[in-house]
C-alpha cells in the first residue's frame, strides 16, 4: 500500500456548539399572532399567554459541519394543524401545539469550529437587520458569515488571520496551549473579542450601519436587510495588563461603550496547596473604546475561589456577572456582590463568615447556562439535570441567588435560548433536544396534554413507534410535576413563585461518540448473497454515548426492506397501484389500494389487491393485449387511466367508459407511427411524450370524467425536440409557485375551473409542466395555457445556482456565467467520445408541510443526477437581459419582462451524497424515479434502475440510502392494503417482485439508518460472536455506595493495612459516593426489528473494571481441537496505594439457548500483575498485554501457561492486532511496536518500532495484495502510515519503521476494522486480471465525535490522477469560511519537532466537490489535469462502490 484515499462516509453528529440569532430572516419578519401580555402581574385571574414572538435561527456544529435551522412553530389553531393527521410531540403548550427544526444549509468546513459567537445589529423587535456568525478555528483564524438570499447559502464578510510568520510573537515563544481561541460578542453587536493563545486578545470592531462597509451594493443582495459586519481588528495584550492565566471573559450589558470583564487567576494553586491557597481567582471589567484602542479598567473584584471557570453575563435591567464555580456560584457589579455555597466543600475567603448555602448539594464543574428569563438562568449540570438559578433582584439589587432542581435531561456540551419560550440542549453524548418552556403562576399553566406524555419524549418518528424505543434522555423531564421557584419578596404581600413547565419538542439524533464498535450479520441476512449484494447483509453495532445517555447504536448505510411475501415475474416491465372509489368521499389517506397492474413484454396483468392478491385480468376492461406505459388515477381517484403505446383508457373500476387512440387523431406534426415514450399523471392532466419528440397533453374534464387529445403548439419545431418532461402539482391552499411571480396577488390560477360538478372542492392548486430539451435547456410551463414562465439556457451543466433566463445576473455573480468559447469544450467533448449529454428523466415535487419547498430531480445520460431545491428571491432590479439573440426572441417586448414569468424563483443544487452512479447503459431510458408520500410514515423518492436508493426528505433535507441487497430494480411502486400496511413493492432485474415493508426500528433522519438501544450505563467495548449471532458487551454504571465502604477498597488487604479514614467525621463516612461497577451483558438482536434482548450477564467485583472482551479461537493442547471461548481483560482500580493487578477470565459460550443461566459458563479464571488491556488470539495461543509485559499462553482446556514473552517497554498497550504470525502494538505513549512470533524458537521478537513518542488511541494492519503497512491513529488527531522495510538505510538495519503517509483527519479515531474491498467494474475489465486486486483491504474507522469514515488503498496511477486534480480542486472551489483544505490536512504535531512525511493519502471530502461543479468547468478541469471527466468519475465511483460495506 504505497498510496492510499481518505473518504468519509458518515459526517459528526455530536453537537459541540449551538448560538441563536436571526441569520436567514429579521426580527421584523414576524407578525405575533398572540398579543404579548407582560407576566409581571402575576395575580391577573387570566393565565398569561406569552405569543411565541420572533424566534431566531438555531446554528450548530458538530466537528467541521455548521448547519443553520429554522424554527418552526405550530399555533394551536391555525390551517395547517387542523389538516395535519399526526399528533406532534410535547402536546399544546402555550396555544403551541408543534416547534419543528428545519434545515436551511448545511456546509461541511475544512477546519474544525473551535468556538462561536452570533454578531447582532441590535435594534429591537422592528429591526429589519440580521446577525452574522463569527466561527473561530484552530490557532487564530477567525471568520465572519452573513446569509446572502440571492444565492440562499452563507457568505463569507470578512476573514481574520493571526498566524504564520508575521504574527509569531504573539505565541511569546510557546507551542502549546490549552484551548483553541474563544469568541464572546458583545450584547448590543458593537464589538466582538476572540481570546487567542491564552493570552492575547483580538478586538473585532463592528460597523455601523450605514458606514462605508455596508455598500448599496450589498444592500439591495439582501433584499433590503443588512446583516452586521465587522470594520477592524486590533491586538489587546493581556500580558501587558498583568494578567497570568485568564479563564474565560464575557461582555456585559447596560452600558454605554462594550465592557469586557475578564475572569483570571493572579497565581495558580494545585491541588496539594488548595487548603492553604483557595481564593485565586480575580474579575476585571474593563472598557472598551473601539474607536481609541483603549482600554480602561472600570472595577474589579478579588478574592474569587480557585474553581471559578465561567462567566454569565446578567441581562439587563440587572446586570453585572454571574460566576460559576465548581462548589459556589457568585454574583458580582460594579455595585453589589452575594454568594451561594452549594455543598460542603464551599469556604468563606477567610473561613470566618458562613455563607448562604442552596437547600440541596450539587456540584457545578463543566455547567452550561442560558437566559430563560431576565432573572432566572437554566444550568445544566455534569450529570444531566437542569437546575434554575434565580437573582432575587429588589428594582435596585441583587439581594441573594436562589438555585432550586428542575427536570433531568441530556447530558449538554452547550445551551442556547431561542427566542422567549424555547431553548435547545445541545448534546456530544446523547440527541441534542428542542425544548419549550412556560412561566406561570400556580398550577391552572399546566396543559392537559402533558401529562399523557410520560416517556415518550425521545426519537423522531411517528408516535406509535416512538413508545416502542424511546432512547436515552428526558424520560424523567415530563412527568408532569412542576418545579417552584420560591423567592421572597421586599414586602412579602405577594408570593414571588414562578412555575415552568416543559415540553420537548423535536429532537436531533447523534451516534457518537463512537468508542468502539463490531460488524455482525443483520437478522435478515440473506446467505446466498453476492458481489455488492451481499454487503446489505452487515451492520455496524456501536458503542456510543455516556452515562446515561449511554447506547447501542446500531447503523446500517444501506436499507435492506422487510420481505412480507415474493413471487417470480420474468419480463416485468413496471407496475403501478391505483385507487378506486365508488362514490366520492372526503379525500382520506388511509383508503387501500384496488388494483396492481403489471406490465410484461407483450400482455398485462391486473392483480386485484384485497385480503389476497387474485389476478383478474379476464374480467376487467383494462388493456391487456400489450404492455402498459403507466396507469394512475383521475377526477379525485373516482377514476383510473391506463395509457398504452398507441392509446389510452378511462375506466371506472374495472368498467371502460372511455377509450382513446392516438394514432387516428394525429395532427400533421409528428409521423404516423410514432408511440407513447412516457407519462406524467396530474390530476386532471395527462402529459405524454411520444417516440418522435413530441408532447400530447390530455385534458380531463372532471365534470363528465373524460379526456381530450391537446397538441401543444409550443414544442414543434426543430429546435424544440423534448428529452425529458414531468407534470408538477403544486397543491395546497397557497400554492407555493404563486409566491415566485411579481402579480403573485392577481394570478389565481385554475382553482375555479376544477371544483367538479359533484361541488365538493378539488385539491386547489395549480399545474406546471417541465420540459428538458435536447439541447439541455429547461423551461416551466402553465397547463393548460403553455406559456412560459421560467426557462434555463444550460440546465444539463449543473450549475450551482439555476435563474430565470430575463432576470439579470447582477455583476457580482458573474462568475457563475460560463463565458469559454464553445470550441474549446467541443474539443474536449471530442476527447471523451461521449453522446450528448441530455436529461433523460425528470422530476418535480413538493411534499406535505406547511413550508415545504419543490425539488426539481434530473438523470443524465451518463447517470449523473442532478438535484435542485427551490428557493424564492426577490431580485430589486427587474431588467431584463439581452445576451444573445436566442432570449431575445423569447421575450417578445424586450422592456418589460411578462408579469406572469416567475422572476423571483430560483434553484440551488444538492448534493446527492451516498449515491452510487449508475452504470451507463444502452437501452431505452425507464422511468427511474417514483414519489412516493407516505411509505411507513415517510417521503421523498426512489430511484430504481442498477443502484437504487431512498431519497427520504426530513427537515427539508434530503436523506440518501442506498439499497444494495436486490441488486437491479425494474420497476416500484407503493401498496397500501390490509396486509402490507403503507409498504411497497419492487421487480428485481432477475424477474422476482417482492411485497415489503421499510424496517420500523430504525430512524432515517440521520446520514445512515440508525437505531438506538437505550443501556442506561456507559459502554465500553463490543465484539461479535459469530457462531451465535451474539454481542458481548462491556458495560459500567454508577452505584452509590458509603464512603467507609469505598475507602476499604482503596487498601490492600493482604499487606494488612489498617483503613484510614482520613479524619472524616462519622456522618460523612455514611454519606453515598458513586461508584463504576461494571458488568459484560451478552445481547441478542430481536428477530423484530424491535429493542435488543439480554441474554445473560457477567457481573465484575467490586472495584474491578472491565478493560477488554474479545472471541478468540484457542487450541486446546489436550484435544488437539479449536475452541471459541470469549475472553475477558479486567484491572483492578484501586489507586496508587495498592499495586496494580488484574484478571483474565475465559467462558465458554453454551449451546442450548433454553436455560439462560446456562449460556455462558466459566471456564478458566487468573490473576496477573498489572492491567489486562488487550488479548488477542495468535495462531491458537492466547496473547495477553497485562500492564508493561506482553506474554503468549498456551491453553490445555484447564489452565493458561505462558510460553513466550516480550518486555520492551511500553507503559499500557492500547491495542494488539495479529496478521499471520505478525503482531502490532499499540502503546498509550510510546507509539507502535511490531514484533513475530516463531513457532521452533518459541520466541516473540521485536522487528521494529516507531522511535517517536506518539499517544496511540488505535493500531491496525492495512492490506494491499502482497504489502503489509501499519495504521496507527493518535490523541492529535492524525492518522500515520508506517511500514517495515529492513533493506532501506533510513531504517538503522531494520531497527526503525518507516513513514508511508500521513493525514489529519479532525477527529479522535478510536476504531479500526479492517475490511476486504469489494471488486468493482473496472477491475474486471482491466486487461492483465493481477492477484493484487483481489487481496485488497480497507479500514473503516469510528471517531468520537460521530463520525465514520474509511482509508483505502489506491494504485498508484489512479492514485496520481486524483492527486493532480485534488490540487486543481484547492483554487477551483469556493471554500465556505475561506478555509484551506490543505492546511487542514497537515499533520498536526502540537508543537512537538516532526519531519513532515510524503503526501500519499488523497482527500475525498475535497474531491466530491468536482461532481458539483458545472459540466463546463469538469471537462476543463479535467483537460488541465490531462485526463477525462468520464476517467476521473469511474476513479470515484470503483472507490464507492469498493467501499459500501454495510
Amino acid at each position: 500500500m504505497s498510496f492510499a484515499a481518505y473518504k468519509m462516509m458518515h459526517w459528526p453528529t455530536g453537537i459541540e456548539n449551538c448560538a441563536s440569532g436571526f441569520i436567514t430572516h429579521s426580527r421584523a419578519d414576524f407578525t405575533p399572532q398572540i398579543p404579548i401580555i407582560q407576566t409581571d402581574d402575576l395575580e391577573s385571574e387570566w393565565p398569561a399567554r406569552r405569543g411565541i414572538g420572533p424566534v431566531p435561527n438555531l446554528i450548530v456544529t458538530a466537528g467541521n459541519v455548521l448547519e443553520i435551522y429554522v424554527v418552526r412553530v405550530q399555533e394551536e389553531n391555525s390551517r395547517e394543524t387542523r389538516d395535519s393527521v399526526e399528533v406532534k410531540r410535547g402536546g399544546v403548550m402555550d396555544g403551541v401545539s408543534g416547534v419543528s427544526l428545519e434545515l436551511v444549509c448545511h456546509y461541511r468546513l475544512h477546519g474544525n469550529v473551535e468556538s462561536m459567537g452570533v454578531l447582532s445589529v441590535g435594534g429591537g423587535d422592528s429591526s429589519r437587520n440580521r446577525d452574522s456568525i463569527i466561527l473561530a478555528f484552530k490557532d487564530a483564524k477567525i471568520s465572519v458569515l452573513e446569509f446572502d438570499d440571492s444565492i440562499h447559502g452563507l457568505r463569507t464578510s470578512s476573514m481574520h488571520c493571526f498566524e504564520g510568520p508575521e504574527w509569531l510573537h504573539l505565541k511569546r515563544g510557546r507551542e502549546l496551549f490549552a484551548r483553541g481561541p474563544l469568541v464572546k460578542v458583545d450584547p448590543q453587536g458593537r464589538c466582538g473579542g476572540v481570546l487567542v493563545y491564552d493570552l492575547q486578545m483580538i478586538i473585532l470592531k463592528a460597523a455601523q450601519a450605514g458606514s462605508v462597509l455596508v455598500g448599496e451594493d450589498d444592500a439591495f443582495g439582501t433584499g433590503g436587510s443588512i446583516s452586521a459586519r465587522i470594520e477592524l481588528s486590533y491586538i489587546i495584550s493581556l500580558r501587558d495588563l498583568d494578567m497570568k492565566h485568564v479563564k474565560d471573559f464575557m461582555f456585559v450589558h447596560g452600558y454605554i461603550e462594550p465592557v469586557m470583564v475578564i475572569l483570571h487567576e493572579r497565581e495558580p494553586t494545585w491541588a496539594g496547596r488548595v487548603s492553604w491557597k483557595h481564593h485565586t481567582c480575580m474579575i476585571s471589567a474593563f472598557s472598551i473604546s473601539t474607536t481609541l484602542k483603549q482600554h480602561p479598567l472600570i472595577w474589579s473584584a478579588a478574592n474569587l475561589p480557585h474553581d471559578a471557570y465561567k462567566l454569565v453575563a446578567v441581562p439587563s435591567p440587572i446586570g453585572g456577572v454571574v460566576v460559576i464555580c465548581a462548589n459556589t456560584v457568585l454574583y458580582h457589579s460594579q455595585s453589589t456582590s452575594c454568594a451561594l455555597a452549594l455543598n460542603s466543600y464551599a469556604v468563606s475567603v477567610d473561613n470566618s463568615q458562613e455563607l448562604p448555602r442552596s437547600s440541596f448539594s450539587v456540584e457545578l464543574d463543566a455547567a452550561h447556562v442560558t437566559w430563560l428569563l431576565n432573572n432566572v438562568a437554566l444550568l445544566s449540570t455534569k450529570t444531566g439535570e437542569l437546575l434554575l438559578l434565580t437573582l432575587i433582584y429588589d428594582g435596585r439589587v441583587v439581594q441573594r441567588l436562589d438555585l432550586s432542581k428542575s427536570k433531568a435531561s441530556v447530558l449538554t456540551s452547550d445551551i442556547t435560548t431561542l427566542g422567549n419560550s424555547l431553548f435547545f440542549l445541545g448534546s456530544r453524548l446523547g440527541d441534542s433536544l428542542l425544548v419549550q418552556y412556560t412561566c406561570g403562576s400556580g398550577s391552572s399553566m399546566l396543559p392537559s396534554g402533558l401529562r399523557e406524555e410520560v416517556g415518550d419524549i425521545e426519537g423522531d418518528e411517528p408516535s406509535v413507534k416512538r413508545l416502542r424505543r424511546s432512547p436515552d434522555g428526558l424520560q424523567d423531564m415530563i412527568s408532569g410535576d412542576e418545579l417552584s421557584l420560591y423567592g421572597s419578596a421586599p414586602n412579602n404581600t405577594e408570593s414571588a413563585q414562578k412555575t415552568f413547565s416543559f415540553a420537548v419538542r423535536d429532537s436531533l439524533v447523534n451516534v457518537g461518540p463512537l468508542k468502539d464498535f463490531a460488524y455482525g450479520l443483520r437478522i435478515n441476512a440473506d446467505p446466498n448473497a453476492t458481489g455488492i449484494a451481499k454487503q446489505s447483509n452487515y451492520e455496524l453495532v456501536c458503542c456510543s454515548g455516556h452515562g446515561k445517555n449511554g447506547s447501542l447504536c446500531i447503523l446500517r448505510q444501506s436499507i435492506r426492506p422487510d420481505v412480507i411475501t415474493e413471487v417470480e415475474l420474468p419480463g416485468c416491465k413496471g407496475i403501478w397501484t391505483v385507487y378506486h372509489k365508488s362514490t366520492r368521499t372526503a379525500a382520506a389517506d388511509d383508503e387501500y389500494h384496488a388494483y396492481l397492474i403489471i406490465s410484461l413484454e407483450t400482455r398485462t396483468m391486473v392483480l386485484e389487491t384485497a385480503d389476497l392478491l387474485t389476478e383478474v385480468t379476464e374480467s376487467v376492461d383494462y388493456y391487456v393485449q400489450g404492455k402498459t406505459v403507466a396507469a394512475g388515477n383521475l377526477f379525485g381517484r373516482r377514476r383510473v387511466i391506463q395509457v398504452f403505446e398507441h392509446g389510452a383508457r378511462v375506466l371506472d373500476g374495472s368498467f371502460m367508459t372511455q377509450d382513446l387512440n392516438f394514432a387516428s387523431s394525429e395532427s400533421s406534426s409528428g409521423s404516423e407511427n410514432s408511440t407513447v415514450l412516457s407519462v406524467s399523471i396530474a390530476d386532471p392532466y395527462v402529459l405524454l411524450r411520444m417516440t418522435d419528440g413530441s408532447i400530447r397533453l390530455l385534458v380531463g374534464d372532471p365534470s363528465s370524467c373524460t379526456l381530450s387529445i391537446n397538441n401543444p403548439a409550443v414544442f414543434e419545431g426543430p429546435k424544440k425536440l423534448v428529452s425529458a418532461c414531468t407534470l408538477y402539482h403544486d397543491k395546497g391552499p397557497e400554492p407555493w409557485l404563486r409566491k415566485a411571480s411579481t402579480d403573485a396577488w392577481l394570478s389565481t390560477g385554475i382553482d375555479e375551473a376544477i371544483d367538479g360538478a359533484d361541488g365538493g372542492p378539488h385539491d386547489q392548486g395549480d399545474i406546471y409542466c417541465v420540459v428538458c430539451y435536447e439541447n439541455g435547456a429547461l423551461e416551466i410551463f402553465d397547463v393548460p395555457n403553455f406559456n412560459c414562465v421560467f426557462s434555463v439556457d444550460k440546465f444539463v451543466s449543473g450549475r450551482t445556482h439555476l435563474v430565470d433566463s430575463c432576470v439579470q445576473e447582477s455583476p457580482k455573480d458573474s462568475h457563475k456565467v460560463i463565458n469559454k468559447s464553445s470550441e474549446v469544450i467541443a474539443s474536449q467533448v471530442k476527447k471523451e467520445n461521449i453522446p450528448n449529454m441530455k436529461v433523460i428523466d425528470l422530476a418535480m415535487q413538493r411534499w406535505s408541510g406547511n413550508h415545504s419547498r419543490p425539488f426539481l430531480f434530473g438523470i443524465l445520460t451518463d447517470g449523473t443526477i442532478l438535484c435542485y431545491h427551490a428557493y424564492l428571491f426577490e431580485s430589486p432590479d427587474s431588467t431584463s437581459k439581452v445576451e444573445d439573440p436566442v432570449s431575445a426572441q423569447n421575450s417578445a417586448n424586450l422592456d418589460s419582462i411578462p408579469a406572469s414569468r416567475f422572476r423571483n424563483l430560483r434553484f440551488i443544487r444538492v448534493p446527492v451524497d451516498a449515491h452510487i452512479r449508475e452504470e451507463t447503459s444502452n437501452e431505452t431510458p425507464c422511468q427511474r424515479i417514483t414519489i412516493f408520500k407516505n411509505i411507513s410514515g415517510y417521503q421523498g423518492f426512489f430511484l430504481s434502475g442498477s443502484r437504487p436508493a431512498w431519497l427520504m426528505v426530513f427537515r427539508e433535507r434530503l436523506r440518501v440510502h442506498p439499497q444494495l441487497c436486490d441488486g437491479s430494480i425494474v420497476a416500484f411502486t407503493v401498496l397500501h392494503n390490509v396486509n402490507c400496511n403503507h409498504g411497497f413493492i419492487y421487480v428485481t432485474s432477475q424477474g422476482i417482485l417482492k411485497i415489503c415493508q421499510l424496517p420500523s426500528a430504525s430512524n432515517y433522519d440521520n446520514h445512515w439508518a440508525v437505531q438506538k438501544i437505550p443501556l442506561k450505563g456507559t459502554p465500553h467495548q463490543v465484539t461479535y460472536f459469530a457462531e451465535r449471532n451474539f454481542y458481548p458487551l462491556i458495560v459500567s454504571f454508577p452505584v452509590h455506595k458509603p464512603v467507609n465502604q469505598v475507602l476499604s477498597s482503596l487498601v490492600d488487604q493482604e499487606a494488612g493495612h489498617q483503613i484510614d479514614n482520613h479524619g472524616l467525621s462519622p456522618d460523612e463516612l455514611h454519606r453515598n459516593y458513586p461508584v463504576d461497577e461494571f458488568e459484560v451483558r451478552i445481547l441478542e438482536p430481536e428477530k423484530s426489528g424491535g429493542s435488543w434482548e439480554t441474554k445473560a450477564t457477567i457481573p465484575m467485583q467490586s472495584s474491578e473494571n472491565a478493560l477488554t472482551v474479545r472471541v478468540v479461537m484457542l487450541l486446546n493442547t489436550a484435544t488437539k481441537e479449536n475452541e471459541t471461548l470469549l475472553a475477558i481483560g479486567t484491572a483492578y482500580v484501586q489507586g496508587e496505594d495498592v499495586a496494580a493487578r488484574g484478571r483474565v477470565l475465559l467462558y465458554s459460550v453454551g449451546r442450548n439457548t433454553d436455560n439462560p443461566q446456562n449460556l455462558v459458563s466459566e471456564v478458566y479464571s487468573k490473576e496477573l500483575k498489572g492491567a489486562i488491556s488487550a488479548l488477542a488470539s495468535l495462531q491458537g495461543h492466547l496473547l495477553i498485554a497485562a500492564g508493561p509485559k506482553i506474554i503468549l499462553h498456551r491453553w490445555t482446556g484447564t489452565e493458561l501457561s505462558g510460553i513466550a514473552f516480550f518486555d520492551a517497554p511500553p507503559l499500557h498497550a492500547v491495542s494488539l492486532n495479529i496478521v499471520k504470525n505478525f503482531i502490532l502494538l499499540g502503546d498509550v505513549h510510546k507509539s507502535i511496536y511490531f514484533l513475530s512470533w516463531k513457532e521452533q524458537g518459541a520466541q516473540l521478537s521485536l522487528l521494529a518500532k516507531d522511535f517517536g513518542s506518539l499517544d496511540c488511541f488505535s493500531t491496525e494492519f492495512l492490506i494491499d495484495g502482497s504489502t503489509l503497512s501499519l495504521m496507527v491513529s493518535d490523541e492529535q488527531k492524525n492518522i500515520q502510515i508506517f511500514y517495515y522495510a529492513p533493506k532501506i538505510s533510513e531504517s538503522w538495519k531494520g531497527q526503525k519503521l518507516l513513514l508511508r503517509a500521513e493525514f489529519h483527519v479532525g477527529s479522535h479515531v478510536t476504531k479500526f476494522l479492517r475490511l476486504q474491498m469489494l471488486s468493482t467494474a473496472s477491475d474486471r475489465t482491466s486487461a492483465a486480471p493481477t492477484s493484487d486486486k483481489t487481496n485488497r483491504f480497507a479500514l473503516l474507522f469510528g471517531t468520537l465525535d460521530g463520525s465514520i469514515g474509511c482509508v483505502a488503498p489506491l494504485d498508484e496511477i489512479t492514485f496520481r490522477r486524483l492527486q493532480s486534480l485534488q490540487r486543481k480542486l484547492v483554487d477551483a472551489v469556493p471554500h465556505v469560511a475561506g478555509l484551506n483544505p490543505r492546511s487542514f490536512r497537515q499533520f498536526c504535531a502540537n508543537g512537538k519537532a516532526h519531519k513532515p512525511g510524503p503526501d500519499s493519502i488523497v482527500d475525498c471530502e475535497l474531491l466530491c466537490h468536482y461532481e458539483m461543479l458545472p459540466w463546463e468547468d469538469q471537462l476543463e478541469i479535467a483537460n488541465q489535469v490531462g485526463t477525462t471527466r468520464s476517467q476521473i468519475l469511474s476513479n470515484l465511483n470503483d472507490l464507492t462502490l469498493g467501499t459500501s460495506f454495510l
